[in-house]
């Protein structure tokens, strides 16, 4: 059974920058409905404040919907919901009309008009607002909340009311209108400007990779390519002499065995440094790693006097450790540190983001059981899980001989 708020610590950065998002939208329209709708019933009778209420709750519960849509099309789920877009449109101009009509049709006091006058702006404002969700550019923006400002004021006109009120309104909405447009237009792009940072973080991890395969690929050319050469050029010379039946063809062939032994040596070699990790350079890496990722990284303790096996099998913990903080998680702060006591050497990786791909790691990912494999052959152990609410653990310990341990130096 999850806890209560796992849902939310299951979420990525840019997950929760768009939850919070459309729960923001969302929660324009029950400020519409208390704000608008129910204040009505402060200033009128129950029966056109009645009116008036549904009106406004209708109207809210349509811009909810428009906002979820064009929400969806901001993130390429969905296409351009213009439909939606027109129907609110229409829809805002019924309701602002029909607020004018309970204002006329219901007693001719303050109190009354106030609240029409209420409904009426807020109504336009609230569904110029989040009309601008669904449009491309700034321009349309502009035009849509100009137009329903101009609009606001030519409809006060057309039901009689004399032109300093047609001003107030035409001001009212636009202000109104231009400010929720603007929350919306702010809000759409930095909800983008999260999922595309969180995609060059992602990018810049393949590179990462990529460029580790460039430089596998680079060294075994190195290696090889030398070697191929002098095997090709001396197995041709061979065979030149063998037809000639010149003895020096054996003494050419032996050397082409041993260029090709020497290769054997050569790549196991390089291979060999691939696959093996030094716990210093990986520790210095991850520092600069995260850090760069804007993640408050510390690292104590050294890996002075260990031996290389140790090195080796800690070092891909940290590799491994640090790409699922990268990945995986949501954290702001990583602490890495490199203990030795009672003859073992202890790792630990902790940070604040525990989210849901950090905690299914914990519970048998690929990345961490590959990580016990190579500590069991060093005769290490590994643990990881959550540490506290939100916190996730990583510890790895490796035995030593008395001999060893004494020579490690840890620095707190």
């Amino acid at each position: 059974m999850h806890r209560p708020g796992g849902w939310w610590r299951r979420k990525n950065t840019p997950e929760k920058v768009e939850t919070y998002t459309r729960w923001s939208f969302h929660f324009f329209g029950v400020i519409e409905i208390l704000s608008i709708g129910l204040s009505s019933f402060d200033q009128v009778g129950t029966r056109p404040a009645g009116m008036l209420s549904l009106l406004v709750v209708a109207h809210a519960a349509l811009c909810m919907t428009t906002a979820s849509r064009a929400l969806d099309w901001t993130r390429g789920r969905r296409p351009q919901p213009v439909r939606m877009l027109w129907v609110l449109g229409a829809a805002t101009a019924v309701l602002a009309v029909g607020a004018l009509g309970v204002g006329a049709l219901g007693p001719d006091e303050e109190s009354v008009h106030a609240a029409v006058g209420g409904v009426y702006g807020g109504v336009l404002c609230f569904g110029a607002g989040i009309m601008t969700l669904g449009l491309g550019s700034r321009r349309r923006v502009i035009e849509l909340v100009g137009g329903f400002a101009v609009g606001a004021g030519g409809m006060v006109l057309a039901v009689g009311l004399p032109w300093p009120a047609a001003l107030a309104a035409l001001c009212a909405v636009l202000a109104g209108a231009g400010f929720l447009a603007f929350t919306s237009v702010f809000s759409v792009w930095l909800l983008n400007a999260v999922y595309e940072l969180d995609e060059a973080r992602e990018t810049r991890a393949r590179l990462a990779v990529a460029e580790e395969r460039l430089r596998f690929g680079r060294d075994l050319h190195d290696v090889l390519g030398r070697n191929l050469a002098v095997v090709a050029l001396k197995s041709e010379l061979a065979v030149q002499l063998a037809r000639r039946g010149r003895p020096e063809a054996v003494e050419q062939m032996i050397e082409v065995q041993r260029i090709a032994h020497e290769s054997q040596r050569e790549v196991r070699d390089v291979v060999r440094g691939y696959r093996e990790a030094d716990l210093e350079a990986e520790l210095a890496g991850a520092h600069g790693v995260l850090t760069a990722a804007g993640i408050d990284c510390e690292v104590t303790g050294a890996a002075a006097g260990l031996p290389a096996e140790v090195q080796s099998a800690l070092g891909w913990v940290v590799r491994e450790a640090t790409t699922n903080v990268l990945r995986h998680g949501d954290a702001r702060r990583c602490a890495v540190a490199v203990g030795a006591a009672d003859g073992r050497v202890v790792l630990t990786v902790e940070n604040d983001g525990a989210g849901s791909a950090a905690e299914g790691a914990g519970h048998g990912g690929t990345g961490l059981a590959g990580l016990r494999e190579r500590l069991s052959a060093v005769d290490g152990t590994l643990r990881a899980g959550r540490a506290g609410a939100d916190a996730f653990r990583l510890v790895a310990e490796v035995p030593l001989a008395s001999s060893q341990a004494s020579v490690v130096e840890v620095v707190s």
